[in-house]
């Protein structure tokens, strides 16, 4: 069954606003557009019957349709006026409305006389009163008054004020100008087959205007008209490379092979012409450099606060603005940019589902309490829009201010944001699991002492409780009171120290380094190792050699990364025959002091090797294989390197750990 053209274009326009008007019906734009759609709609019926219709029937409905034509520009004056004074009544806006009434019913009431189409006009010789380009002229001066009156009033209003006045001049009136056009040339060439593109003409930029004034996504008018450009460009000259190939082709191969040539050369132009077009046009640029530098930070930081700190920059250049903020956290809590959010409030529970918000937004939808939440959430922080983006244990909310220009947020801005937002997702949500594998780390270095320290504690308890014991009976010997105090402070310094340096261990921290002695720090770290050394029988040799000592670290750090590397060789050792010995040795090298610790264990097998600073690759039978892989992130982000020799017959595994003397 055939589709009749203007039936279907009639249907679509009505259907589309019908959406529209149910997504948001106390809007006063979407009303209006609802009821401009419905006379747009009846015109182009009037305009079928009057195509299809007998000679004395097809004049009378192509006069009714030219008098519906003749209404639409004050309608559309209507959705001006909606969009810029939405508190109006209907009653004001009428007798505001009144300097337009006044010409636009004239020019409904002119099809109706002799001077637009005589009665003896027929479809073989048409006839066309001088009325008729009168009616052309009066529709398109009418066409021009609204339009010059929404330019003035263009300028003072912005944000998507603007942007609706500019898709309703570049959208409502460019339909109708191109309708006027193609009736004065079917008028003046005799082509009465023009008249069979007006349906087109309105299902083509009709439909457009609908989606961007009346969706939430919100377009800007320059680029719709570059990416119409542009795909005009690509269209047409890739179809003329095809004829022109083809042209070429056809004398001088088979058919089928013509075609497969043709198909090819057609399909590689159109790539590269659209990647020359991307570039000429360069309709993104801030998008482009934004994805980069985002992803340069997500390749060089890996600490939670440097990233949201190098973060913020770029979502501020990419807006144009001097405002933005990142929102992220787990276990109940949001925080960040000095906002902090219960993850079951409103504006937690809403973004997920909508993924991003603008004020203009909001303001075309239907309105919720949950809405009204995200809504306020923007005005008190001045964002001009915000997108949320979940990952499997993080969830994170971005905004960004108004940006300097005034101007919405655009739908393909909000793409491009949330293009970045994934990107600082992915890249949080990274060293949120970094940080959490390194703290489960950390207490499981705890634990491994746990033996080892509480005998380390219980020798100092012991003594204490020994002189307090003996002391009411030697409490009058001066000696005995002196040695007493004596080893009381001294015994309760020891059991500070190794509780302060268990609770440096287990406490998550951002390293930061400095330049500090080496060796104390390490001196620090084989005492807490030797208990445990000793409760497996091996031996912990020391030849710290470096002079001097000044290195670039962090205590906790190097601490840890010693610690994880002695608790492995001893492992590694604690079931050898013969010599157990766990060797800890400093020099100078160029640039740096390397620490390097060896045993005299089996060594490394060399297909363990390549993974062995990979996660979860481990050879116990318990722990999760993160030691060494967390070990060569702290030490990345200290510009310090971790190597581990080659396996060689009869030698144990020896690390190297490279720390700098002076900031690279």
């Amino acid at each position: 069954m055939r589709i009749d053209l203007y039936i279907a274009v009639a249907v679509t326009t009505v259907a589309v606003s019908l959406i529209a008007f149910w997504s948001n019906p106390k809007r006063r734009t979407t009303q209006f557009f609802l009821s401009v759609s419905v006379h747009v709609g009846a015109w182009l019926l009037c305009l079928r019957f009057a195509v299809v219709g007998s000679a004395v029937d097809g004049l009378l409905w192509l006069k009714i349709s030219s008098a519906c034509g003749g209404l639409l520009p004050w309608h559309l004056w209507f959705i001006k006026e909606s969009i810029v004074s939405p508190e109006k009544s209907f009653v004001s806006l009428a007798r505001k409305s009144l300097w337009l009434a006044i010409p636009s019913s004239l020019l409904a009431v002119l099809p109706f006389t002799e001077w637009f189409i005589p009665a003896d006009s027929t479809p073989e010789r048409p006839i066309y009163g001088i009325g008729y380009f009168v009616y052309i002229a009066g529709v398109v001066g009418v066409y021009l008054m609204v339009c010059r009156e929404a330019v003035v009033e263009m300028k003072g209003h912005a944000r998507s004020k603007r942007v609706e006045l500019q898709v309703l001049l570049l959208g409502g009136s460019a339909t109708a100008l191109t309708i006027l056009l193609l009736m004065a040339l079917r008028a003046t060439l005799r082509l009465p087959a023009l008249s069979g593109f007006q349906p087109l003409v309105i299902l083509a930029f009709y439909v457009g205007t609908t989606v961007a004034m009346t969706t939430h996504r919100v377009f800007d008018a320059r680029q719709i008209l570059l990416v119409c450009i542009e795909k005009a460009l690509l269209v047409s000259t890739t179809a003329v490379v095809a004829f022109s190939v083809d042209f070429l082709l056809a004398p001088l191969m088979f058919r089928s092979i013509d075609f497969l040539i043709t198909t090819a050369a057609a399909l590689w132009f159109a790539a590269f012409f659209s990647a020359w077009l991307d570039r000429k046009l360069n309709l993104y640029p801030e998008a482009s450099l934004a994805r980069h530098a985002a992803f340069a930070v997500a390749g060089k930081e890996a600490r939670i606060e440097k990233l949201e700190l190098a973060f913020l920059p770029i979502l501020k250049g990419w807006a144009q603005s001097d405002h933005a903020i990142i929102i992220s956290g787990s276990k109940g809590r949001l925080s960040g940019g000095a906002v902090d959010l219960d993850e079951n409030s409103p504006v937690a529970t809403t973004m997920p589902r909508i993924r991003w918000a603008t004020p203009e937004r909001l303001a075309r939808e239907r309105s919720t309490p949950e809405r009204a939440e995200v809504a306020k959430f923007l005005e008190k922080h001045s964002l001009g829009v915000l997108v949320s983006s979940d990952g499997p244990t993080l969830k994170t909310l971005i905004g960004v201010g108004v940006p300097a220009s005034r101007r919405p947020f655009t739908y393909p801005q909000v793409t491009q944001l949330l293009e970045l937002a994934a990107i600082i997702e992915g890249s949080l949500e990274r060293a949120h699991l970094s940080a959490k594998a390194q703290q489960a780390e950390q207490l499981a270095t705890v634990g491994m002492l746990g033996a080892g320290v509480a005998h380390e504690i219980r020798n100092p308890l012991v003594s204490i409780k020994t002189f307090v014991q003996l002391l009411p009976n030697h409490y009058q010997d001066p000696a005995f009171r002196d040695k007493f105090f004596k080893l009381i402070g001294d015994e309760v310094t020891r059991i500070d120290r190794l509780t302060e340096q268990l609770l440096d261990l287990a406490s998550p921290r951002a390293y930061e380094a400095k330049i500090i002695p080496l060796h104390p720090v390490l001196q620090a770290g084989l005492d807490l190792v030797a208990a445990r050394a000793e409760g497996k029988s091996v031996e912990l040799r020391r030849d710290l050699g470096a002079t001097p000592d000044q290195a670039l670290i962090d205590p906790a750090a190097v601490k840890q990364v010693l610690l994880n590397l002695c608790f492995n060789a001893i492992h590694a050792v604690e079931t050898q025959v013969g010599e157990r010995w766990v060797r800890i040795v400093t020099r100078n090298v160029p640039d740096g002091i390397e620490m390097t610790v060896s045993d005299s264990g089996p060594g490394i097998a060399p297909e363990i090797r390549a993974l062995l600073f990979q996660p979860f690759q481990s050879t116990k039978s318990s722990g999760f294989g993160l030691g060494l892989a967390i070990c060569r992130d702290i030490l990345g982000n200290l510009n310090s390197v971790i190597t581990v020799d080659p396996p060689a017959p009869g030698r144990g595994a020896t690390f190297r750990v490279v720390f700098p003397c002076r900031p690279s």
